[in-house]
């Protein structure tokens, strides 16, 4: 069987932007924390190399601090600079504040902006991110990827739409993400919540970089935790600092509604980080983003087939059997961690039009090394070194 599929596009290139906004601060103060350490010292040893790196450092302190506050000036620059009106005039945004709306839902339940801790929390998420000039062009180009099939998941389960926004808060859309604590994936699950929910996570298979799979256990988890706290704040809320913590401070403070009750600050700003994201989303031309529908991502098509694989194969064989390239198929395959396709039943995408020959190449290929001298497999090193000398021959 095969089935007209949404793959997540890992896009390496990118994994590192989730903290674009926050780097040029982050390098600022590791540098200067560098020359603080490097005058405290008072290393006085003859280790060249040491030597030459605190000269270097020295030296070159201001050139680097212009280059500092030069990338920072050029990050903090608003969209709404590199925006056109109607009438090609520069928008005025650049020069004012950002609007609050007066009111404003979330999964249909009221944030109570009236209230002045939930009004600055909203003000200060939506000074950040509609600023994020590239995070949030980002954000609207890979909508147009992930969005249809997220919106068609949480439609058949009845679920509330604005629940999209969260995966864009927790990963920007990016399905190979992994934060320092380990969450991974379009939905950020650590393992062993991944493995709750149903997802495989092992040295060769990693379910929760597959955008459906994890789509599919993200909406259940979710769905059980408004089950279990009666609201879709107080689940979001335990969907980003554990259900347990958010009961231990219920039962603490004998509260029952998320804006009235202590939690993390970094779950508190969560809920707003979500909330700014729909704003932004929802109307960004207000917020003066204007893309372009041909620079919107579009879905990418490939079949999806069940598969239970016995044979350790490598993926270029299967690739080159199929007719296309390894490059394809780890594309196509986020979830595939090794060079050889993960043993056990899971789902297996292949390029779109190719389900039906899946099978048949499968039972037909066994263990057979990509690259081999004499029936040997080459390591990764040794195949470097065989390119290198034919290279010279």
């Amino acid at each position: 069987m095969s089935s007209l599929r949404l793959v997540c596009h890992p896009e390496r290139s990118e994994g590192s932007h989730l903290a674009q906004c926050q780097f040029n601060n982050v390098f600022r103060d590791n540098f200067e924390e560098a020359i603080d350490f490097s005058l405290d010292t008072g290393y006085h040893g003859n280790d060249i190399i040491i030597n030459t790196y605190c000269r270097s450092i020295m030296k070159n302190y201001k050139i680097r601090i212009i280059f500092i506050l030069a990338s920072m000036i050029f990050c903090m620059e608003p969209a709404a600079a590199y925006s056109l009106t109607k009438s090609n005039e520069p928008s005025e945004r650049m020069n004012t504040d950002l609007p609050l709306p007066e009111s404003l839902l979330l999964c249909g339940e009221s944030i109570p902006l009236n209230d002045s801790w939930s009004r600055e929390m909203l003000d200060r998420e939506l000074t950040i991110a509609a600023w994020d000039t590239p995070q949030v062009f980002l954000w609207l180009k890979r909508a147009g990827r992930y969005f249809p099939y997220i919106e068609k998941k949480l439609a058949q389960k009845k679920m509330p739409d604005d629940l999209k926004y969260l995966a864009v808060a927790e990963s920007s859309l990016l399905c190979s993400v992994k934060s320092n604590q380990g969450a991974v994936g379009t939905w950020q699950f650590m393992a062993e919540t991944g493995e709750r929910n149903g997802l495989r996570t092992d040295k060769t298979l990693d379910e929760r970089r597959d955008l459906e799979q994890a789509t599919e256990a993200a909406l259940n988890h979710l769905r059980s935790l408004k089950e279990m706290f009666g609201t879709w704040s107080l689940a979001m809320a335990a969907y980003n600092c554990g259900e347990n913590r958010v009961k231990k401070e219920m039962k603490d403070q004998q509260e029952n509604d998320f804006y009235r009750l202590k939690l993390p600050e970094e779950t508190e700003r969560y809920i707003f980080k979500i909330a700014t994201i729909k704003l932004i989303m929802e109307d960004p031309e207000s917020y003066g983003y204007n893309v372009p529908e041909s620079k919107i991502y579009k879905p990418i098509k490939c079949d999806t087939v069940k598969v239970n694989i016995t044979n350790k194969i490598h993926i270029t064989n299967f690739a080159k059997a199929i007719g296309t390239t390894f490059k394809m198929i780890k594309y196509l395959n986020p979830q595939i961690i090794d060079d050889y396709l993960p043993l056990g039943s899971y789902s297996l995408n292949a390029p779109y039009g190719t389900a039906e020959k899946v099978p048949g190449i499968l039972a037909s290929l066994s263990y057979h090394p990509a690259v081999t001298v004499s029936g040997k497999a080459l390591s990764k090193k040794q195949l470097k070194t065989k390119e290198k000398l034919d290279e010279k021959n």
